[in-house]
Parts: C-alpha cells; sequence; structure tokens
C-alpha cells in the first residue's frame, strides 16, 4: 500500500505473526531481490487502542511513526472487515493516534489523522554541514525533524546532503531531513530524507513538520497543502486546540504472498 508515494509493507499480524521483522524489512524493501518498499508495517493488537501499529524502516530500524502508514492501515482494516468503525483508534510508539476515515460505499476514500500536538524544539537552528550552513526549524511530530526553507528545490542535491544532516551529531539519535519552499498560492512544495530509509515519495510527519515550521516562523498559515513527490497532503494546525490534522488518500497496489524461512 500507499500514502502519497510513501509505500510499505504491510503484514495482518493476527493472520501472519512476525517474529523477526528488523531482518524481514531489510530483506524485503530490496527493490530488486525482494518486494521493493520503503519498509514494513505490521498491523497487531492492542490492550489501549482499537489497532496497534508497528513500522520499521528499509535499514531495519524501528520507527517512532510514519502519517502515511497510519492512513493505509485505516483503509486496510475497514476494507478487510477488520473493524466497521468510522473513527479507529491506533496505538503507535508515539501514541495513540485518532483515524477518521471517509467512506464511500465499502471502500475508504481518504483519511484524516489526528497527529497530536507538535513540539517546536527550536524555530531557528544553524546546522554547519562541512562548512557549510543549513539553517531550519527543528519540530517534532512524535519523531525528529529538521525543517530547512528554501528558495529553489532544483538547487538541493537531496541524495548528498541529506544522509549527513540526517547523521549530524546534534541528532545523536538522527533526524528526518526536510526541504520545504512556499510556492506563490500558498502551498509548500517538500521533498525528504527519511531516517533509516533515505528519499520517499512522502512523509505525512514531514509534512506535518513543515507546516508547523512554516506556521510558527510567519512564513505560512497554519493550513495549507503540502505537495511532496508522491502528491499532496493537505495539512491543518489547529492553534486553539494545538492538534495537527493529516488528510490524504490510501492506496492499495498489490496482495501476495512470501514465505518466511
Amino acid at each position: 500500500m500507499h500514502g502519497a508515494g510513501n509505500d510499505y509493507i504491510y503484514v495482518n499480524t493476527f493472520e501472519y505473526p512476525i517474529s523477526n521483522p528488523e531482518a524481514l524489512s531489510v530483506a524485503w524493501s530490496a527493490p530488486h531481490t525482494g518486494i521493493g518498499s520503503d519498509g514494513l508495517v505490521l498491523i497487531g493488537a492492542s490492550d489501549k487502542a482499537d489497532f496497534s501499529m508497528r513500522i520499521f524502516n528499509a535499514d531495519g530500524s524501528e520507527a517512532l511513526m510514519c502519517g502515511n502508514a497510519t492512513r493505509c492501515i485505516g483503509k486496510y482494516v475497514y476494507e478487510k472487515g477488520l473493524t466497521t468503525k468510522d473513527h479507529i483508534t491506533l496505538n503507535t510508539l508515539s501514541g495513540i493516534k485518532v483515524l477518521k476515515l471517509t467512506i464511500s460505499g465499502d471502500k475508504v476514500e481518504e483519511v484524516t489523522v489526528d497527529m497530536g500536538s507538535p513540539l517546536v524544539i527550536a524555530g531557528s537552528l544553524t546546522l554547519d554541514v562541512e562548512g557549510t550552513n543549513y539553517a531550519g526549524s527543528e519540530v517534532s511530530m512524535g519523531n525528529p525533524h529538521f525543517v530547512i526553507f528554501i528558495d529553489n528545490m532544483d538547487a538541493i542535491d537531496l541524495p548528498v546532503i541529506g544522509p549527513k544532516i540526517e547523521n549530524h551529531p546534534h541528532f545523536p539519535n538522527r533526524t528526518n531531513v526536510e526541504f520545504a519552499q512556499i510556492l506563490p498560492n500558498g502551498d509548500i512544495r517538500m521533498r525528504v530524507w527519511e531516517r533509516g530509509s533515505g528519499i520517499t515519495q512522502a512523509c505525512g510527519t514531514g509534512a506535518c513538520a513543515t507546516l508547523v515550521a512554516a506556521a510558527a516562523t510567519g512564513k505560512s498559515v497554519p493550513e495549507a497543502n503540502v505537495i511532496m513527490d508522491g502528491g499532496p497532503l493537505h495539512i491543518t494546525w489547529e492553534r486553539e486546540t494545538d492538534r495537527v490534522l493529516m488528510t490524504g488518500p490510501a492506496t492499495t497496489v498489490f496482495e501476495g504472498c512470501i514465505e518466511v524461512e
């Protein structure tokens, strides 16, 4: 499944328990020798919410949260008959998220996720990366982000600079990296280097962190479309409740079977 091009392999652990997700995520995410994906997502039971989510990056590291994956889980559990609810709670490593499903017939058209309250750690932070300064905002959406606003997206060599910022000494646990450009119509163009996965087509928490950083520094109003390589997400930062809402599609690409040794 994918959300705005952010594609993961989803396993229903009610039926297929997984004992070694770290190794399987590495093997299955490989584009030529595996299935090919940004990582592995496990859908399971929870004693705190309707369902639980564990997510593993393509390098096998476990992620705290993925906004695009939460939307895909909402679509999966409804369309597979695991729930009849249109409001679902999902237990993640960054807390319980609430999903609101927009349903047409028996299909989920889009999902709005309450991503919780953001934390602006540093509205203005400058990092020295091999002699070049990068000024941005450090934001947490339950996972770490460094958002850098630029005037020309084409000028960024993301495969080169992304891993250098991800592994900068300022971030002992590494960070997700977003480069963002405010467009004339108020939309925000964003590209992302995800911690543990590299360049991805989209990042839900990254889109939220980008909108929060833009609004917190006066570059944007607190509601905008964030346009990534895989498509747009609509992000709203409700200042009165201090909650960030993310709305976007979820798409099933294919289903299949793979043997686990």
